[in-house]
């Protein structure tokens, strides 16, 4: 009896201590969590043993990361927004300037009337094509511009593109050359999305290019190829990244969305853009879906 009754008071004080540790140990987890700052990179330890402490302990340390996580991306979009803003405001005020400028100039110097009055209409012109641009743009993050695509002829949208921005290539003396290895080319997308696309790759090559414009295509793919300006070079990791410049002056005009847009159609396409810069040459490439063409 009496040997049972001394096991029994053993078994009693080791799930005391037992207990009395599993107390100081949790009280301790406690302390560092009110009094780790909560950008801290802290990750409790537990020194009990037993499945249901490390499970405890793993459980924290989860919801620790989650909420590190959680609080990077918000200062991330925190940080973008902010970008977002400055830029927007940036290539809104520069054409309204502009235009207001030569207004309060157009009242004191009447006989140069037509003039400025040309001049603030371009301005105007550049700020509804920005104000378009960022409309186009945030619908396309917005998920609320739905594309009907099927299998189209790629070629009739890039000649209307051509002939829209016609006055323009001549004026700049970049005669477009066209090499197609087939005028019937069929690819998967959206005409109404495709000739965006074309619209959006004329203008940056006439905005930010060195003269000439190359557009070949064959097997699913469409190649923009123009010369580049002696400097700055831009990055083709970044070209197609929101508000991305390659000059931070943004003398060049735009909003720097163009080829984000670019982006975005072709992949609501199902495609896929990617550039490269091959000495004074950058090439924009169309990869469209193929196992959808004829």
């Amino acid at each position: 009896m009496l040997p049972a009754l001394i096991l029994a008071l053993a078994a009693l004080g080791i799930a005391v201590l037992r207990l009395w540790s599993y107390r100081a140990q949790l009280l301790e987890m406690a302390q560092v969590l009110e009094e780790t700052p909560a950008e801290s990179n802290l990750r409790l330890t537990v020194r009990m043993s037993g499945a249901a402490p490390r499970r405890l302990c793993q459980a924290v340390n989860g919801r620790l990361e989650e909420g590190r996580q959680l609080r990077a991306e918000t200062s991330k979009r925190e940080q973008e927004l902010k970008y977002t803003m400055a830029c927007i405001s940036h290539d809104i005020r520069t054409p309204l300037a502009g235009a207001m400028g030569y207004l309060q100039l157009l009242a004191g110097e009447p006989d140069r009337q037509a003039e400025y009055l040309s001049i603030v209409q371009k301005r105007l012109v550049e700020l509804e094509e920005l104000l378009e641009e960022l409309f186009l743009y945030t619908r396309l993050q917005g998920d609320s511009l739905p594309l009907e695509c099927g299998e189209m002829s790629a070629l009739p949208p890039l000649w209307d593109a051509l002939a829209e921005f016609y006055p323009l290539l001549e004026a700049a003396g970049a005669e477009p050359e066209l090499q197609f290895e087939r005028e019937d080319m069929t690819v998967w997308g959206s005409p109404e999305a495709l000739g965006r696309v074309y619209r959006n790759l004329i203008a940056n090559a006439l905005r930010h290019g060195g003269g000439g414009l190359a557009i070949s295509g064959r097997d699913g793919v469409i190649c923009f190829s123009n010369e580049l300006l002696p400097c700055p070079r831009p990055d083709p990791e970044h070209l197609f990244d929101r508000f991305y410049q390659s000059s931070p002056a943004r003398a060049k005009g735009g909003a720097g969305l163009g080829l984000s847009i670019v982006r975005e159609l072709m992949e609501r396409m199902e495609g896929q853009v990617s550039a490269q810069v091959t000495g004074d040459t950058l090439e924009i490439k169309l990869s469209f879906l193929q196992d959808r063409q004829a």
